[in-house]
């Protein structure tokens, strides 16, 4: 097993009879990332209208030629505190935890739902092969959060561990067994190590003592992968205003991400927005390798939303 660096503290779960696949996408994807530049041409393929209301979507996999999105539904939005209680500088809201199948045509074929009470907020997926696995939290900095796995034949979720703080991704390294989460904002990252079989170790061991900072900072990561080699792939966006009253410009961005430091290692804009004017990676994406490039797979709206593919040719 690759060393994992010294902010990654092992946390063992208990992973079940099905043992582990290689990854999806392996070292080719990696590879075609970091040809990737700000020049790089992305040519729209298709926009398919989603047959369902998808809320506030949030992360998104391929499996075979299905998408499973994970998405928010808001009911009673959180309010901002007069002064932050508890360490905490808004109220929980409402709502509940979802995660869709659906088809390429963007019709639904399925819909589980998932998180407790005020842990309601899924975030970014990853599918290590096997599972996909969904972290649901409170819609809150510092909330506390629910990692389940989730058969992607049957929908069924399995609760693999709870955690106090606010989970916004997970990514699954196939390749060293280690499971990585991305705080609120992106700003924290958390490492766990996994093995095939086993319990669940180191309970109640505090948030702190598994954190490591984020040292990129010119976007916040909404989703992220596996990209094979020791590295995520990372989306997201940021809201640059020229004044505190002024109209923001969002511009998304990819990051590749190494998993034992924290540290990118190849990072460039997605100059790519909806006709509505969001970055194409405000919500979930997905990305896979082609022969010549890299296919992307985007959600950028909420509620009546609309699937995005484009290509790359790198070659």
């Amino acid at each position: 097993m690759r060393r994992t660096s010294p902010h990654l503290i092992a946390l063992t779960l208990a992973c079940g009879a099905t043992g582990f696949a290689q990854p999806p996408t392996g070292p080719t994807l990696v590879e075609r990332v970091r040809q990737l530049t700000r020049e790089s041409a992305w040519t729209p393929l298709a926009a398919v209208p989603l047959a369902f209301p998808v809320h506030h979507p949030q992360g998104m996999v391929k499996v075979g030629d299905a998408l499973f999105v994970s998405s928010v539904e808001i009911r009673v939005r959180t309010r901002r505190l007069p002064e932050p209680v508890g360490g905490y500088d808004r109220d929980t809201g409402e709502g509940v935890g979802h995660l869709f199948k659906l088809d390429m045509a963007g019709n639904l074929i399925a819909d589980l739902r998932l998180g407790e009470g005020t842990v309601y907020h899924p975030g970014g997926i990853d599918y290590d092969g096997t599972s996909i696995w969904v972290p649901v939290a409170e819609y809150r900095p510092n909330g506390r959060s629910i990692v389940y796995r989730v058969d992607p034949a049957t929908m069924k979720a399995t609760e693999m561990f709870r955690f106090e703080d606010h989970l916004g991704a997970v990514v699954y390294d196939t390749e060293s067994r280690t499971l990585h989460g991305v705080g609120w904002g992106s700003r924290r990252f958390y490492g766990w190590e996994v093995t095939a079989d086993g319990p669940i170790i180191a309970a109640g061991r505090p948030a702190d003592a598994l954190r490591g900072l984020n040292g990129s900072h010119y976007v916040d990561y909404q989703d992220c992968q596996y990209a094979g080699a020791g590295l995520m792939l990372c989306t997201g966006l940021a809201e640059l205003r020229q004044a505190p009253d002024a109209a923001p410009f969002r511009l998304g961005g990819m990051d590749l991400i190494d998993l034992h430091d924290g540290r990118s290692v190849h990072g460039v804009p997605l100059l790519l927005w909806a006709p509505g004017g969001r970055p194409m990676t405000q919500n979930p994406s997905w990305f896979e390798p082609t022969s010549t490039g890299l296919r992307g797979y985007f959600i950028p709206d909420d509620d009546k939303a609309t699937l995005y593919r484009f290509e790359v040719n790198i070659n």
